[in-house]
């Protein structure tokens, strides 16, 4: 079994469209994939309770089936940063909870993905953050990159964060998506060469800006998931 903690510089870097890519590779592979969304704010009402979109394409990816509460057991509806949606609820964000859910799973798979929620100190509960959980979990890190304006400080205060905490960084992915409202970044590839070597990690990949209906998942996840 590989297990991977999946993270970004900032929210809407990517992290699901990376992770939904990868599980697929490695379901056409013959492997058996599974992913987790612990925790996720933004989240629409229904017939069975407050569903999120990630975490839903997240289940539709793998190919283990789970009860959508045990794939994302704190869902809040305010699309706000966790801690304060889980106050707002009356809850505390337990990550012990967390971790015990994924540990009983993880063996029937072999590839787990663990997506994260905004960047990787963002707050869970009065004392602990993202990264405690990915601390807890143990697993080596992929870090998602938006290439866009301001992404190099971002990136590598992301990268010294992740090796301050003791976890390995398995690689990074850089990630061309970019809003229809944002013109595309300038000189990618010379930004892509500056974190490339200044990140101590391996570059997985890069993802053109294309979408998930015209993307080819053997030509953007098959070298990313090999090197995995």
């Amino acid at each position: 079994m590989k297990a991977f903690f999946v993270t970004a510089t900032d929210t809407d870097a990517g992290k699901t469209f990376v992770c939904a890519g990868l599980l697929h590779y490695w379901s056409n592979m013959g492997y058996k994939t599974l992913a987790f969304k612990p925790v996720a704010s933004g989240c629409q009402p229904g017939d069975d309770g407050l569903r999120n979109d990630d975490a839903l394409q997240l289940i539709a990816a793998s190919n283990i089936s789970l009860d959508y509460e045990t794939i994302n057991p704190y869902a809040f509806a305010p699309a706000i940063a966790p801690h304060i949606a889980a106050q707002q609820a009356g809850i505390k964000i337990d990550l012990d909870k967390i971790t015990s859910a994924i540990a009983q799973y993880q063996q029937k798979a072999d590839y787990v993905l663990v997506e994260g929620v905004g960047g990787w100190l963002v707050p869970l509960n009065e004392r602990q953050s993202l990264a405690d959980l990915a601390k807890l979990l143990a697993f080596p890190v992929i870090l998602v990159v938006r290439m866009r304006l301001g992404c190099i400080n971002q990136a590598l205060l992301t990268a010294q964060a992740i090796e301050q905490s003791g976890l390995t960084i398995a690689g990074w992915v850089a990630n061309m998506m970019h809003n229809d409202n944002e013109p595309a970044m300038l000189y990618q590839r010379d930004n892509i060469d500056a974190l490339n070597c200044r990140i101590n990690a391996p570059l997985l990949g890069v993802l053109p800006h294309i979408s998930a209906v015209q993307l080819s998942e053997e030509q953007a996840f098959g070298a990313i998931g090999l090197k995995l």
